[in-house]
């Protein structure tokens, strides 16, 4: 599988407000290097690599593999079979999660609308929207 360092990069310093001279200055690099990166001309080092992961708070592998990045693009349906990755969320005090906007367009998720949340110890989560039967006769 390609890595998605350079896309992922680029994604989350934006989304944290830096410049690349920023993020240079807290890898203690050269704005040119992270250029690089984010053109994937090169690769940070692995110690790099477990910096930039804390300072966006995520792990290095899912920089390397999970793309962060809100835009519609093949890579979030890499083998075009209708599965995604939408990236990671984080979890609040109150328990609360919030669905990526990608993730919400493709499934048809609005406010106001009701998921199922479903689980298994081994085998994870899932959320699924349910229509309110109610819908109908309110029409």
């Amino acid at each position: 599988m390609k890595s998605m360092i350079g896309m992922n990069l680029k994604y989350l310093r934006k989304k944290y407000g830096y410049s690349q001279e920023d993020l240079a200055e807290k890898l203690e690099v050269s704005r040119q290097s992270v250029a690089k990166w984010e053109n994937e001309e090169s690769l940070p080092d692995v110690e790099k690599c477990v910096t930039i992961a804390q300072i966006f708070e995520t792990t290095v592998e899912m920089l390397l593999v999970c793309p962060f990045y809100e835009e519609e693009s093949d890579a979030l349906t890499p083998d075009g079979d209708g599965k995604y990755i939408f990236g990671i969320v984080k979890v609040s005090e109150r328990g609360q999660i919030t669905l990526p906007k990608h993730a919400r367009k493709v499934f048809g998720i609005e406010a106001g609308d009701r998921l199922l949340v479903l689980g298994d110890e081994k085998k994870g989560m899932a959320l699924a929207k349910i229509k309110n039967p109610f819908d109908k006769l309110m029409k």
